[in-house]
């Protein structure tokens, strides 16, 4: 079994972590994760109220007696959700974990701080870690540039970005973006991480609430059929290539600006690519791992899968470095 800083601190069983993913981080996905002895994630931006959170955390609770997390993005807009209400629902629930994302989670970490809450902020820079370290988060996710959604401005990938974070920081974190089994796995805890986070693995699983249809078009799909949109307005966003990113860098690149792309671009299009099954119905984000994903298992059986061949494959190393080592003397 594969115990790490993150595993002991979270209390989970294998060194893996479910992306908050939107739209798709409903309880019985999130559930399913942790009895697979992972970290499973509730994302609370998909429920439309915080009387549906809560109802929604409940179901998950109903479904596992295992962790689960909470992922809060931390939108910038006119309208912002009621951030303090959700919080409170969060605190309210007995859930432990919650897992930041966004715009800058000082007050919302300070407030799940202060009821007992562990945190692990999203990152998609050292530098942004180093803040989260500072400001009292218990651990960070490290997004490489691979990741599906908002991989930052800087374009590191995890294989830089990895052992980067692992010279900066004295608190667990995670890895994310690219990884799909158990080799990533292996990698990840080779370059300094405690684990890994993955989300466009876990749209690929039984449980996932998303139409068949899709979930058979990533198994389909290789690692050049991603697309970086909105790169002009510095709010890069990986997502799956198809007519309306296609659309959507087009006009961009004839100066347009976000009042001429915002309806193209608006999350409940995205959410009809996963109810109907229509790819082109809108922008849905996917990561560059997609080109890894072969099946539609059962995610605690993924989970499971994945722990065990990192474990193999770390062993298979050492064995070969000891063999290697020995016939050089």
């Amino acid at each position: 079994m594969l115990k790490t800083r993150f595993t002991e601190e979270f209390g989970v069983e294998h060194p893996v972590v479910q992306g908050g993913m939107m739209f798709v981080g409903r309880a019985e996905l999130a559930a399913a994760v942790s009895n697979g002895g992972g970290l499973g994630i509730i994302t609370a931006l998909t429920q439309p109220t915080p009387d549906d959170l809560a109802a929604e955390i409940e179901r998950c609770k109903a479904l596992t007696d295992k962790p689960f997390g909470v992922n809060v993005t931390l939108t910038l807009s006119i309208n912002p959700p009621p951030f303090a209400e959700i919080r409170q629902v969060i605190i309210d629930s007995g859930v432990k974990i919650v897992e930041t994302a966004g715009s800058d989670p000082t007050v919302h970490i300070e407030h799940f701080k202060e009821n007992g809450l562990k945190v692990i902020h999203k990152c998609t820079s050292v530098a942004h870690a180093l803040k989260a370290e500072r400001i009292g988060a218990d651990a960070v996710s490290i997004d490489g540039f691979e990741c599906a959604g908002h991989p930052g401005e800087d374009d590191v990938p995890g294989l830089v970005l990895i052992p980067a974070a692992a010279d900066a920081l004295t608190i667990p974190f995670i890895a994310s973006g690219g990884f799909a089994d158990g080799r990533g796995l292996a990698a990840a805890l080779a370059l300094g991480a405690d684990g890994i986070n993955m989300g466009t693995r876990f749209m690929c699983t039984q449980e996932s609430p998303i139409h068949q249809n899709i979930k058979e078009q990533i198994v389909g799909a290789s690692s050049l059929d991603t697309q970086l949109i909105m790169r002009q307005l510095r709010n890069s966003m990986r997502v799956s290539k198809n007519s309306v990113s296609e659309e959507v860098i087009d006009i961009l690149n004839k100066g347009g600006r976000f009042r001429d792309i915002k309806d193209l671009v608006a999350g409940v299009r995205g959410r009809t690519v996963y109810e109907f099954g229509d790819p082109e119905l809108g922008i849905w984000t996917v990561g560059q791992s997609q080109g890894l994903i072969n099946d539609i298992p059962a995610a605690g059986d993924l989970v499971q899968r994945i722990a065990a061949d990192a474990e193999e494959t770390l062993m298979r190393l050492s064995r070969s470095v000891v063999a290697d080592t020995r016939a050089a003397v």
